[in-house]
């Protein structure tokens, strides 16, 4: 991996801050967290100006619409929109960084066509139909069953923790196409498929967070019928379909939130200086390692990326790795910046409450910290697996 940036590479960085100082002004304001159809619109509206400009699927393979940009590129693109405070993925992140990849790598030609286009644009959002009540790190206890039928699948059953339901189109949606037995794993008999929200038997409940936020929701699905031709992969070849969504989930969709980190962190050293917190040791030996940590997870994502790239845009075992040491510091991040502020973290804002009661999930969130501790055991350190 080479950390350098080529002379393209920089004029690239040049341009693509050019066309931010230009933009970013022109944006209307940020709607209230709360108000999703809003937040929706105001994503899908960011997402067609990357679109116009060349700036959407940067990284994706051209022959799935996408720019073909180098890792360095991508990365450069991540540095310098949150750096200069553009909007992220928002709406657009299931379909952006989990379902439109595993398309792109797993789908049809028409599948790729039908489907990808749109999630560029932003005129199409995807939320995620994986985890159930019973079902969350166990993922292959899934319940969710999907019936052939002729030329359709008969869907019964129900989804919780859906991202974004409440204003998707699609939902990338994982059923079980064949009964478990004793002579089979559970993880066989799962398919992955593309399911149509506005489907009759489709029923959303949105489920409201601690920060009050409603950006999850309960899916109940009441024999909905999904056409055969929506499912990526094999029949009953769910699960491996899934590895690669969740390995983008893990690989690469955090890599803004790394420099989002770090851009707190400066904020947290300036706060410390001017309320004199900085005059602690052990504050400023805290803020340090955590420097360090975000370095860290910075090349780690490079790394990341690169290998992703060299191994035909898929990302590897390293996402584990990534996902669990990020979780800890995220929330170490937050944790610090609770005692920079003091008493002032009681009035510092939505913003601040919602950062830092989110940095609690992400310890569960895309797969608990025991999930990626054992994949790490099994994949990397090869250690046999637990019983």
């Amino acid at each position: 991996m080479d950390l350098s940036c080529t002379e393209d590479e920089e004029d690239f960085r040049h341009r693509l801050r050019a066309w931010l100082r230009r933009v970013l002004p022109t944006l209307p304001p940020r709607p209230d967290p709360a108000d999703w159809p809003a937040r929706r619109a105001y994503d899908c509206g960011w997402q067609r100006m990357l679109h116009d400009a060349g700036y959407a699927g940067l990284h994706w393979p051209r022959e799935a619409g996408g720019q073909g940009a180098t890792p360095t590129q991508h990365l450069i693109f991540l540095e310098e929109t949150e750096r200069a405070g553009a909007p992220y993925v928002g709406a657009n992140f299931v379909g952006l960084l989990h379902a439109g990849p595993t398309i792109a790598a797993e789908g049809t030609a028409g599948q790729r066509a039908r489907w990808l286009p749109p999630i560029l644009r932003g005129d199409e959002v995807w939320c995620q139909g994986f985890s159930e009540p019973e079902a969350g790190s166990d993922l292959a206890a899934l319940r969710t069953r999907a019936v052939r039928d002729g030329e359709d699948y008969v869907v019964s059953g129900s989804k919780i923790w859906t991202s974004h339901a409440e204003v998707a189109d699609w939902c990338e949606l994982l059923v079980r196409t064949a009964p478990v037995t004793p002579d089979t794993p559970r993880h066989r008999g799962i398919s992955w498929l593309a399911l149509p929200m506005d489907a009759p038997g489709v029923t959303v409940r949105p489920l409201r967070t601690l920060a009050g936020t409603a950006e999850f929701a309960e899916v109940f699905l009441d024999e909905v019928r999904v056409p055969v031709a929506n499912r990526v992969g094999a029949e009953n070849d769910g699960w491996r379909v899934t590895m690669v969504t969740l390995s983008f989930e893990r690989g690469t969709a955090f890599v803004g939130e790394v420099v989002a980190c770090r851009r707190v962190l400066e904020s947290l050293a300036r706060t410390a200086r001017a309320n004199g917190r900085w005059d602690d040791p052990v504050l400023r030996r805290r803020l340090g390692r955590l420097a360090a940590d975000c370095t860290a997870l910075w090349r780690l994502t490079q790394w990341n990326v690169s290998e992703a790239q060299r191994t035909g845009g898929v990302p590897g075992v390293g996402g584990s790795v990534f996902k669990l040491r990020f979780s800890q510091v995220r929330q170490e991040l937050y944790d610090a910046a609770a005692e920079v502020l003091g008493a002032d973290a009681l009035d510092a804002g939505r913003e601040w409450v919602v950062d830092r009661l989110s940095s609690l999930s992400y310890t569960i969130a895309a797969g608990t910290s025991q999930i990626q501790r054992n994949i790490v055991a099994e994949r990397i350190l090869g250690l046999p697996k637990g019983r």
